[in-house]
């Protein structure tokens, strides 16, 4: 796998760090999908994200794609709900991506955590950006039934689920893929969060997992889940 360090300057949330990494035998000139994953790092990391990907196309599960790693910078701040970090995924880091290497479509966003919230918020505040997302064991926290409270960014974060609870419809057509362990907490409003977004008419699929709240738990749930979705959105 080629990969390509860069730094997006100048975004609403300062420079932004991202590993580019493309498939093995592949030229920037190729035209491919795109994931990009918040905290990208880690999830290369600890879950294994370009290697699965990586396999399920050499064992033509689905397509080879290009993995745009985000570096989180200063994560709560940034992934909170934030509007700017929004903008800066959007307007800044895609194009700049698109200026290193070519790719086809609308891009697949993958979070876990504080890092789905972030995709489904960036989503929803540009929602012609992505195909589709993959939310991992969201935080998308509920009054009354998440004892997050003293979370910094705890009325940010609840006040766009609330908004995303009262809209009355899509935005856009984008396909969206949860996943949740079974033993942790954030079950609860991971499985509001999907009713909510398949009342507002997303295609949406909610997949409980063994696990918990943790990284193991990620690893084991990105097979099928995210091959499939990439299938869906390429095909």
């Amino acid at each position: 796998m080629a990969r390509l360090h860069l730094t997006v300057p100048d975004t609403p949330v300062g420079d932004v760090d991202v590993t580019l990494v493309s498939p093995r035998g592949t030229r920037r000139t190729d035209l491919l999908p795109l994931v990009v994953a918040g905290d990208g790092p880690e999830y290369s990391r600890r879950a294994g994200l370009v290697r699965l990907l990586d396999e399920a196309a050499d064992a033509g599960r689905c397509p080879r794609v290009r993995v745009a790693l985000l570096h989180p910078g200063e994560r709560n701040g940034r992934y909170a709900a934030n509007p700017d970090h929004a903008a800066s995924v959007v307007e800044h880091v895609l194009p700049a991506v698109g200026e290193v290497a070519r790719t086809e479509g609308r891009a697949v966003m993958v979070g876990a955590s504080l890092g789905a919230l972030a995709a489904l918020h960036t989503h929803w505040r540009h929602p012609e950006a992505f195909s589709g997302l993959l939310l991992q064991s969201g935080s998308f926290f509920l009054r009354g039934v998440d004892g997050e409270e003293s979370f910094e960014h705890w009325g940010r974060v609840t006040g766009f689920v609330r908004e995303v609870r009262r809209a009355r419809r899509a935005r856009g057509d984008t396909v969206m893929a949860l996943t949740c362990g079974a033993d942790e907490g954030n079950l609860a409003n991971n499985r509001e969060m999907a009713r909510v977004l398949e009342r507002l008419g997303y295609e949406t699929r909610l997949t409980v997992v063994p696990g918990r709240h943790d990284w193991p738990q990620w690893r084991r749930s990105l097979e099928p889940t995210l091959p499939a979705l990439l299938r869906r959105v390429t095909s």
